[in-house]
């Protein structure tokens, strides 16, 4: 396994330990947002509530606190300056945008972590930690190319690291606690989130997620050794894993990265249903319920996981599930 070796603790690395070895990171967003009433059917996806609806996005970071959420995710997936361009707003207003997704996630977990301390449940939960989500280029065109890699043959480094830069430089700028790149489907862009963290001089945990979905290889078809020989030469890079997988095919992906990497392991895979991204449905599939997330959670936490959560169309109750499983304490 290879690593840079690190002489002080992160933050991240502090929230694993008072966990007891294993953090709990919150689960699918737009699907409890449109619980709440959002409608979310749009190419910003669920960033379409910084514009619209920001009391809700508050109001889903405290229902995943309540469930034991210890890291939150912010709202900032698909939300990118060239989207907010294209919905008629400013440059001004879409950096502004972005630091609101940072600001409700914040104050919900002030909010949430100032009522717990006066309160009996204090010893059930941690204080939370704020990750500013930074989705994959793919995830900003919205027509699936997360789930492929395949950016075509316009795409390459200079653009993508145009594209990720000014949005990192904001989101660091808002206060989170640490960066977390999802969905990344292929080498290139994982290589160009490491150098930006290099050339941006950030000073903050980060993760970086890839998709995958033969559980072998990154969507693109490029094998995880070539991607993690890249992020692991870096100490900007805290933690790496999986998210918007299917459950099925997390224990064998945790080994695998296991043997390539010394750095800590996330996974948040989704409930197992296929998204259509060119049709932009949900297709019949199997779908994990919370009995089998919490079966598979110890399972993926023996395997070496180190933070475990949920992706698209999981709930605050499968947290919960997560949680209480993990934590070895009634929710």
């Amino acid at each position: 396994m290879v690593g840079k070796k690190k002489e002080t603790t992160t933050s991240l690395e502090d929230l694993i330990e008072n966990a007891g070895g294993c953090a709990v990171v919150d689960g699918g967003f737009a699907t409890q947002l449109e619980k709440h009433g959002a409608a979310i059917n749009d190419t910003l996806w669920s960033a379409v509530c910084l514009i619209k609806d920001p009391d809700l996005i508050k109001r889903v970071h405290l229902d995943y606190l309540e469930a034991g959420a210890d890291v939150l995710v912010t709202s900032s997936y698909q939300a990118t300056i060239p989207g907010f361009l294209s919905k008629g707003l400013s440059i001004e207003e879409g950096e502004s945008l972005l630091k609101k997704s940072v600001t409700l996630a914040v104050e919900a977990r002030n909010s949430f972590w100032e009522a717990v301390k006066v309160s009996p449940r204090h010893h059930r939960h941690n204080r939370a930690l704020v990750a500013a989500s930074i989705g994959s280029y793919g995830a900003y065109l919205a027509d699936g190319s997360e789930y492929s890699g395949d950016y075509g043959p316009n795409v390459d480094m200079d653009k993508l690291k145009d594209f990720h830069r000014r949005r990192l430089q904001v989101l660091v700028a808002a206060g989170p606690d640490l960066l977390a790149f999802e969905t990344i489907p292929n080498k290139l862009e994982a290589q160009a989130c490491v150098e930006l963290l290099e050339e941006e001089n950030i000073h903050m945990p980060s993760w970086i997620c890839f998709s995958s979905v033969d559980g072998e290889n990154a969507p693109s078809g490029e094998n995880f050794k070539e991607c993690l020989d890249i992020i692991n030469s870096s100490n900007k890079v805290n933690a790496v894993g999986i998210n918007c997988a299917p459950p099925q095919l997390i224990e064998s992906l945790i080994c695998k990265l296991k043997q390539l990497t010394s750095k800590a392991i996330v996974v948040y895979p989704n409930s197992g249903e296929i998204w259509d991204g060119k049709a932009k449905r949900w297709l019949p599939s199997k779908c994990f319920d919370d009995d089998e997330f919490e079966c598979l959670a110890t399972r993926w936490r023996d395997s070496g996981a180190k933070l475990i959560g949920g992706c698209c169309r999981t709930t605050p109750s499968t947290i919960q599930a997560i949680s209480k499983v993990l934590k070895g304490k009634s929710q």
